[in-house]
Parts: C-alpha cells; structure tokens; sequence
C-alpha cells in the first residue's frame, strides 16, 4: 500500500487517475485541490467512481507521501510546486503528468533530477461545472500512461495494477512524447477560429496542420525522437477520425476564458526549435495568435 498524494485531483486528469488509484482498492489517496469542495465524482466507462482521500487546500497542510502525482496544467507550475516541500519531504517520486515534452525542465527549480518522472497521459475527459459542492468528471475512454522504462517508471506502473489503465514502461519514452506533442500542436487550430475538430477537414486548414506537424518532426529529431515522415499524414488522419463535434483541452479552455497551455505545445517545438536553428514558422504563427488572443 502507498500515501499517494494528486496535485490537481479535481481536474481532468488528476481526477481519473485519483479515480483508478482508488479502484485497485491498494492505497491512501491525499487529494490536492485550489478550491473547496465536498466531493470528486468520477463517470469511468465502467461506472461511477466517489473518490475517498484526504481533501486538502492548503499546501501547508500536507504531510509526506509515498509518492507524488502532478495533474495540474503545464502553466500551474509555480502554484503545483508549493505542495512539493511537506508532501515529498525531500524523498518521495515525484510523476509529472502534463502535455509537452518539458516536464523535468518544468520542475528542475523545485525538484531533484533523480525524483521526477515524465509521464505521456492521452485520455479525453471531461470536467462539468462544480455543483453544490461536487467536482464532476466525465472519462470517455481508457486512460493511457507511458512512462520511461526505468526503475521509476516500474514502480509506478505497479501502483495501477489492478485498474483498467493502460499502464506501460517504454524504452523509447522521448519518441512517445514527441508524437504526442505532434497531435497536440494540431490541436491550436481548431483554438484558434473556436470551431470543433470537424474544421480539420477543410483543405487548407488541413495544409496548415501538416506544416505544423512537419516542423515538429524535425525539431524532435534533432532532440532524438525517432519519428517517421508520415507521422503528419497519420497524425491529420487521426485528428479527422475524432467527432466532428469535439473540442480539445485548448479550444475549451479558450472558450472558458481560462488560460491556455499554448506554451507547452506548440510553444516548446518553436523553443528547441530555435535551439537546433530549425524554422518553425506554422508553430510560431499559431503561439503568437492564441497568445494575442487570449492576453488579458
């Protein structure tokens, strides 16, 4: 059994993984949240999950854990970071479960390098309004984890078995995230002219989305993923799969008025870009629009 600590338990992410922690019916949850709130619901596909943990609101609050879990947005991190002296006490794991491919650079500031580890989350959830007191979660389909295949990474592929996550240790973690990355960055379209992931299929929109997944390949590869060339046509025929209907994380965001990880996305590809001299001009054009769009 392990004191696991969910930084961000009431978000997306944070709250299905909480959820999953719970199921295996193994550990004590420590459920990190901003807000006040009575309760976490969870809709899985295989039922509805209460969560039972400890809530808390206050960083000062915490106590050590056996392990630590970050499920807040990528630009969270000065807030996130401020549960990290009482609940990690200087020794606990601690796993970064954010989009991008900058975790331990994200967190370098707060935590030692030998403590974190990068996780590649992709599962489509949904967070409802907060009522009467009860965070409600909608996951639409099975969780999916990728974590560095090292002694980290098989710890915390063993602290989900028993639940339906899709858990694994891969050799080649980097190249996971870049691909990831790719469907991500694809994703500031649809944010920028607010209309769901059916607009990809406009011809032009789709030129645009190749560009974009161009320039993150051979920015990857000079970072030493190993992606492949049709990886733009295969990832813009992965996005034209998804419901015509849907929205990703960022267009939602937008429309919440809430801020937007365009940093993490396609801001990081246009970052290392500039560190290996690759033009990333599609990328840039996106950051620099949703940025003026969105500045408050």
């Amino acid at each position: 059994m392990a004191r696991i600590a969910i930084i961000g338990a009431s978000g997306a992410i944070g709250g299905v993984i909480a959820s999953l922690l719970q199921t295996t019916g193994k550990h004590e949850l420590v459920l990190c949240v901003r807000t006040p709130i009575d309760r976490i619901v969870v809709q899985t596909p295989e039922g509805e999950v209460a969560l039972n943990g400890t809530l808390l609101t206050r960083p000062e609050d915490a106590t050590p854990v056996d392990w630590v879990m970050i499920a807040t947005k990528a630009y969270d991190v000065d807030s996130a970071a401020q549960w990290l002296e009482n609940l990690g006490a200087g020794a606990a794991p601690v796993a970064v479960l954010q989009n991008g491919v900058e975790h331990r650079e994200r967190f370098a500031p707060y935590i030692a390098h030998e403590r974190i580890l990068p996780v590649m989350v992709d599962c489509p959830v949904e967070r409802q309004p907060t009522q009467n007191g009860v965070a409600r979660l909608v996951q639409r389909s099975t969780m999916i984890l990728r974590v560095e295949d090292e002694t980290l990474g098989h710890e915390f592929v063993g602290l989900f078995a028993g639940s339906t996550a899709d858990v694994v240790a891969v050799e080649d973690w980097l190249t996971v995230a870049w691909k990831k990355l790719a469907n991500n960055a694809v994703g500031a379209l649809p944010a920028l002219v607010l209309k769901p992931a059916g607009v990809l299929h406009d011809e032009a929109l789709g030129e645009v989305a190749l560009d974009i997944v161009r320039e993150c390949i051979a920015v990857g590869r000079a970072e030493g993923a190993n992606l492949p060339d049709s990886l733009a046509e295969d990832t813009l025929a992965a996005c034209r799969r998804a419901l015509p209907d849907s929205i990703n994380s960022l267009h939602a965001d937008r429309l919440a008025g809430r801020p937007i990880e365009i940093d993490a996305r396609n801001g990081a590809i246009v970052r290392k870009g500039k560190t290996h001299g690759i033009p990333t001009p599609a990328n840039s054009m996106a950051v620099a629009l949703l940025k003026a769009m969105t500045a408050k």
